[in-house]
């Protein structure tokens, strides 16, 4: 059965060939990522990635892969970073402190059946430095990111304890993806 990876992330990509697996089309979905009035962080994130998995074009044998990554500080959304100055505002957020890293993945069978799953994975971070949050910043590793960090790079040094799944916080909760792949019919070892 095709796959369809429904993101443009190469992290998602690479996660996934973790696993064995290389989609065999790869489509961007175009949704608004816009939080809904009162929406909390969990509802977010599985609203985002059903609502991308859907978005997405998909044959009648097609099985369709889509997830979202939402960093959340209590019940606040914390944006991607967009900026320097966004991603310097995050971090000062983040330092010190726990917070929530959201992965939810939505995979859509061929008999169109939508199945989600999500991984909640807590971060804490030490203490940062207005030294250590300029030179994260001006390496521009998290621009774009959820939270405005990239933990599988510089950032990874921030975290002084992880529960849940490091690849979840990358972009893409493996045990969970694997699960969700398999009871669509995708053949996995």
């Amino acid at each position: 059965m095709p796959l369809v990876l429904a993101s443009s992330s190469p992290r998602r990509r690479d996660l996934l060939a973790r696993l064995g697996v290389v989609p065999d089309r790869i489509a961007a979905p175009a949704i608004d990522e816009a939080q809904r009035p009162r929406e909390l962080p969990r509802a977010y994130a599985l609203r985002l990635a059903i609502e991308k998995a859907e978005a997405v074009d998909r044959a009648a044998d097609e099985i369709v892969l889509a997830g979202d990554t939402t960093i959340a500080l209590g019940r606040r959304i914390l944006p991607p970073a967009d900026s320097a100055d966004v991603q310097r505002a995050l971090l000062e957020k983040l330092s010190g402190r726990r917070h929530h890293c959201l992965s939810a993945v939505c995979v859509i069978a061929p008999d169109g059946q939508a199945r989600t799953r999500l991984s909640d994975t807590i971060v804490a971070f030490k203490p940062l430095s207005t030294q250590e949050i300029d030179a994260y910043s001006e390496c521009g590793e998290g621009l774009g990111r959820a939270g405005g960090y990239a933990i599988q790079g510089r950032a990874e040094a921030f975290v002084r304890f992880l529960s849940g799944s490091h690849s979840g916080v990358i972009g893409l909760p493996l045990f969970e993806t694997r699960a969700l792949l398999r009871a669509a019919g995708l053949p996995l070892g």
